[in-house]
């Protein structure tokens, strides 16, 4: 398994084992990450089969730590380059404290620290910096920014079924490219520079998932951290950060900015992030299913809304001006945006899990019943010494489940079906709603579906949930001589 690898790993490191390690919650990339606890110390491994992504971080990873730059340390990699062991930077990101503290000075001023070590990593990191290793591109070039529109048209555009001129999109697509490609500042691009991947450490600020890196304009990076969707910035911190960074990178170049430059090319950097990441999210949201990415949507249109009302770019872009109008319609984004629910709503939604071996639960409502979902296809941890005496809320039957058996896959598709029911019966006003997961004894894969379904549907419906796991009292426990019983 997985985690016994890890440890290998750590033992080859520290010739000690390890205390205990955690698996974190999975993000949107394949990469699987755990935290290793020993003695007062913790690591971070990383587990992921995309060796030449491995390669790619750990080499930007170990150039940057030469030059004293706020990145982790790589302190161990396997003979197969799929695991790595690096230094515990923390565990809140620049984000955590903005949605906690909202938009006080002290938030500010770790977004000018931000600002300020990005200009280093992009200037500093640059010299002496092989970018023969990059992932994919070495540079952004005219044929990157082109994927990144194409990623937009095929993977959002297209999913809407508008109306357009696709041979004018695409005359439109290489002019923008061309334009931006004259862009006269270019060093290390971070690629994916936002809040998530800053984190936040006594006050100092520490860079992470650069792995997608390669040469390019400045613009990008700083575009990307200060029109991030989910971070909300209005106006007056944009303009003042990107004034900030300019009077940094002022500094660390041989002469100064030329600011009007700078700033012509700056709106066109904006807009290629804004639909680089409509891209991602319909990639991640409308065809891999993940809920996170569809919730994210409607933040992102009202975004790119906000730029097309108050920024221009330099070139005439007739049609694609024309189709992003389109899609940031207050229309288009209702149909992104789930129906909620307010103080004025009833309805609850009750989620049990069960076991097969008793009865399906009773409604007791006056439905006559509700959604009843199996899942017995999955491999049941039951099976296994080690989790028989544990259920669907403990770390290592979570860590089995996601990691051996298809569960976000059912869960997914049990998001969509639930989820038309839940807007519906928001609408007009139902009060109740069953929903039952069923497994054999009621105490892992049902418990764990049940957990996560619940969490879903208030984080997206802020719907009242009542969330019972029925067979709580026939669950395998732990005896006192350490044996299991019923």
């Amino acid at each position: 398994m997985i985690i016994d690898k890890i440890q290998a790993l750590f033992i080859s490191f520290k010739k000690e084992k390890p205390d205990r390690i955690d698996q974190l919650p999975r993000s949107g990339s394949d990469r699987i990450y755990f935290r290793i606890f020993y003695s007062n110390e913790t690591f971070i491994a990383t587990y992921n089969l995309n060796v030449q992504e491995n390669k790619t971080f750990i080499a930007f990873s170990n150039h940057f730590k030469q030059k004293q730059l706020p990145v982790p340390e790589i302190l161990s990699v396997n003979d197969e380059t799929t695991i790595y062991i690096q230094q515990d930077l923390g565990t809140i990101c620049l984000l955590d404290i903005l949605e906690k503290e909202k938009y006080t000075d002290h938030v500010f001023g770790l977004y000018k620290k931000s600002l300020h070590q990005l200009a280093h990593l992009q200037i500093a990191g640059d010299t002496g910096l092989n970018y023969d290793v990059c992932l994919t591109a070495k540079e952004f070039g005219r044929q990157a920014i082109l994927s990144d529109l194409l990623y937009f048209k095929y993977y959002f555009l297209d999913t809407l079924q508008l109306p357009y001129d696709k041979q004018a999109m695409l005359d439109d697509f290489e002019a923008l490219a061309t334009y931006l490609t004259q862009a006269d500042y270019k060093y290390f691009m971070f690629r994916d520079f936002q809040s998530r991947n800053i984190i936040v450490n006594n006050d100092e600020v520490y860079f992470i998932d650069f792995q997608g890196g390669m040469k390019g304009a400045l613009q990008y990076d700083v575009a990307s951290l200060l029109w991030q969707a989910k971070a909300q910035l209005n106006d007056e911190w944009k303009n003042n950060l990107l004034n900030y960074y300019l009077d940094v990178i002022d500094d660390l170049l041989a002469k100064p900015v030329d600011r009007n430059v700078f700033t012509g090319r700056y709106d066109g950097y904006v807009l290629i992030r804004l639909l680089q990441v409509l891209g991602a999210y319909g990639f991640r949201g409308l065809f891999e299913r993940k809920a996170h990415f569809l919730t994210s949507i409607p933040l992102a249109l009202k975004n790119l809304k906000s730029f097309l009302q108050n920024s221009r770019v330099g070139i005439v872009t007739s049609e694609l001006t024309r189709m992003l109008e389109a899609i940031t319609s207050p229309e288009i984004i209702t149909n992104f945006e789930p129906f909620q629910a307010d103080e004025k709503t009833e309805l609850v939604v009750s989620i049990n899990s069960f076991s097969y071996k008793k009865d399906i639960p009773n409604d007791s409502s006056g439905n006559g019943g509700g959604f009843v979902f199996d899942c017995r296809g999955l491999l049941n941890p039951g099976r296994f010494e080690e989790f028989k005496t544990l259920s669907g809320k403990d770390k290592k039957v979570i860590e089995f489940l996601e990691q051996r058996t298809r569960i976000n896959e059912f869960l997914n598709s049990v998001y969509d079906v639930v989820g038309i029911s839940v807007e519906d019966y928001i609408k007009r006003g139902f009060k109740n709603l069953m929903i039952n997961f069923g497994c054999t004894g009621g105490q892992h894969r049902s418990v764990y579906a049940a957990e996560q379904t619940a969490r879903h549907l208030k984080n997206k419906y802020k719907v009242n949930i009542n969330l019972q796991h029925l067979n709580e009292e026939n669950w395998v426990k732990e005896t006192e001589n350490n044996k299991p019983q019923l």
